[in-house]
């Protein structure tokens, strides 16, 4: 049952119509993803499902009874509340019936009033209550905030980030339960471990429909049912998530240029035949032929320009970058904590770990714009970078793309010839007069593509990239993962794109709390099955010279716990096969065919990891008795 609908919407900026006679509907609970490339009109669309902005044609309905629930990219909140309170005022109903109820239940306390009407009226506001949603949905509100990452619920909105506050304004979505839930780049500002929560969220326990418009494929392939994409101001439908989207986009486009095809050769061999007959130098069959002849010549609608990126390497020398028990330490947390690490050519490592953990700040360790707090940082002589920032700094506003990226020159060298600046700025997609737009008019998607324009036009041979992910449509972040695992330097990112891991990363460098940073060989599908259970990953305060504390001294294991020790080893290997098992599963697209064969599989992988990580902490627990039996 249909309970969205949009019917013709046309819309334009200015002289460019960025939707074209779009229609979607949406049924109630249907999982619906909506890509394309950057400034193809998603966040426009979102904003018209919404109703945060009017179409210049074409009409939006909804069901009577269904509230829309709308997640923008930047939200606009007050920022003299705090964070708990714009949660809540997603709640307005609740809010309502619990100031009703409090409001009547004082009267009842103070005796004021006639008794029978209070009591009734107490009956009456409490049933609302639990209509909409019960009692705990304060607490409800708390969880989500906290399963956010905003530890403090108290604290002023305006006092927070600009990723903060998206985080909390996806919280008061989460806990209005709105019938449809439009979300733009819900993962944005979000670690992978928040993301992961986020996906099973949901995909298990939200109840609405969804419309995701998100850069993050793995969302796409494991909750959506159908994936939209809007190409030169039409929208395309495909089931599935996106890897049936790709294949499905793959056979249409074939067909496109079959026909095409088959109509310029058809019109070819029709010409040719009119032109050989006696009556084709008559006055009317000339005209003919001269229409048949436009046709012929007709450019056939043209697709969108690929973005291209390549990386102009240097020559490498035997060191290129060495952190030796490199410690940071910021505001009394110990972010970084003794390590070391040697980067060798061709390594494509992937940064990753909870917001605040650190990564940042080691990268800007490594660039020399703060100082380490113990160890060293070695770059070789040889070793030239090139950054790209997660804010996009770097780039002058007022002026020009052309500009930025030129900066006096006439001509960038890249794969050995050198290209006029113009013919460069083609590859990232700003054609024309596009290229002569200031910076600061750009779009985020844009500016993204400025900045790894610019970023891209010196010789490199160390990439450092901090969430190069966001903003970046699909396309271009295939062009840029491609233009990665080619070049032929190193790479060093920080991302919370597992699907971007998983094309480019050789290894993973995790921040696990306290300082803690491992690195597991493999890309990020290979990390999880290596990785230990998962802990809260906090940095807590430290100092970096920390006492040691006499342990005290341990009774050993029971007899029952050396049987239990011993036995240890079968039982985490079979739950830690139980657990690949199911996450291979996960990753086969045809188990997606089926909703609910594919949720059973997600359910019992949950399950499963929970099982392992509690047989881990169990033999922690005991692997640790035994060893301070033996130390004592």
């Amino acid at each position: 049952m249909v309970v969205l609908s949009a019917q013709g919407l046309r819309r334009s900026f200015g002289l460019r119509q960025v939707l074209d006679d779009v229609s979607l509907t949406i049924d109630i609970g249907e999982h619906v993803g909506l890509v394309g490339v950057n400034g193809a009109g998603k966040s426009t669309l979102g904003r018209l499902l919404a109703g945060a902005d009017t179409p210049d044609g074409g009409l939006v309905t909804s069901r009577r009874d269904a509230s829309i629930g709308y997640l923008e990219q930047v939200p606009q909140l007050e920022s003299e509340r705090s964070a708990r309170d714009i949660v809540l005022s997603g709640l307005q109903r609740w809010i309502a019936a619990k100031e009703r109820y409090d409001f009547v239940s004082t009267e009842l306390a103070r005796g004021v009033g006639e008794m029978t009407e209070l009591l009734a009226a107490q009956a009456d506001s409490a049933l609302a209550i639990e209509r909409a949603g019960g009692w705990e949905m304060e607490h409800e509100a708390d969880a989500l905030l906290g399963h956010l990452r905003i530890e403090h619920p108290e604290r002023i909105v305006g006092s927070m980030s600009g990723g903060e506050q998206r985080r909390v304004a996806l919280a008061r979505l989460l806990v209005s339960r709105p019938t449809v839930a439009i979300f733009d780049e819900p993962t944005n500002h979000l670690d992978i471990d928040t993301i992961e929560w986020l996906e099973e969220y949901l995909r298990d326990r939200f109840g609405g429909a969804l419309l995701l418009i998100t850069h993050d494929r793995y969302l796409l392939d494991r909750i959506v049912d159908r994936t939209c994409e809007i190409e030169q101001g039409k929208l395309h439908a495909y089931a599935g998530g996106y890897a049936d989207y790709l294949e499905a986009k793959a056979e249409r486009l074939a067909f496109a240029e079959r026909t095409e095809a088959n109509r310029r050769n058809f019109l070819r061999r029709e010409l040719e035949w009119l032109r050989r007959q006696p009556k084709a130098r008559t006055t009317k069959s000339k005209t003919r032929v001269a229409k048949a002849e436009a046709v012929l010549s007709a450019a056939p609608q043209r697709a969108a320009q690929a973005v291209r990126l390549e990386a102009e390497t240097t020559r490498t020398g035997h060191t290129i970058l060495e952190l030796k028990d490199v410690s940071l330490v910021v505001g009394g947390r110990c972010l970084v904590d003794h390590l070391t690490l040697a980067l060798r050519k061709g390594d494509r490592i992937g940064v990753i770990g909870p917001n605040g953990a650190g990564k940042t700040s080691l990268l800007r360790a490594i660039l020399n714009e703060r100082p380490v707090d113990g160890g060293s940082i070695v770059l070789g002589k040889n070793t030239a970078i090139a950054y790209l920032d997660q804010l996009r700094r770097g780039l002058d506003e007022t002026s020009s793309i052309f500009d930025n990226v030129a900066v006096g020159r006439t001509r960038i060298e890249v794969g050995g010839q050198a290209l006029e600046v113009r013919a460069y700025l083609e590859r990232f997609n700003f054609i024309g007069a596009a290229q002569r737009q200031p910076v600061g008019s750009l779009s985020g998607g844009e500016r993204a593509r400025v900045a790894l324009a610019k970023m891209l036009s010196d010789p490199v041979n160390l990439l450092m990239l901090d969430e190069p992910t966001n903003d970046l449509d699909v396309d271009t972040l295939g062009a840029l993962e491609e233009m990665i695992v080619e070049f032929g330097g190193t790479c060093l990112v920080v991302t919370h794109d597992r699907y971007f891991l998983d094309r480019v990363a050789t290894a993973i460098l995790a921040f696990e709390g306290d300082g803690k940073i491992v690195r597991y060989e493999g890309n990020y599908s290979e990390y999880l099955s290596a990785r230990p259970p998962l802990t809260t990953a906090r940095p807590v305060e430290v100092t970096l010279a920390r006492p040691v504390k006499a342990k005290p001294k341990s009774a050993g294991l029971t007899s029952q716990e050396k049987r239990e020790l011993d036995a240890m080893d079968g039982r985490l290997e079979t739950a830690d096969r139980r657990v690949t098992e199911l996450e291979s599963k996960l990753t086969d697209p045809s188990v997606y065919s089926d909703r609910e064969e594919a949720r059973r599989v997600a359910a019992d992988l949950a399950t499963a990891r929970v099982e392992l990580e509690a047989l881990m902490a169990r033999w922690e627990v005991l692997e640790g008795k035994r060893t301070e039996a033996l130390s004592s």
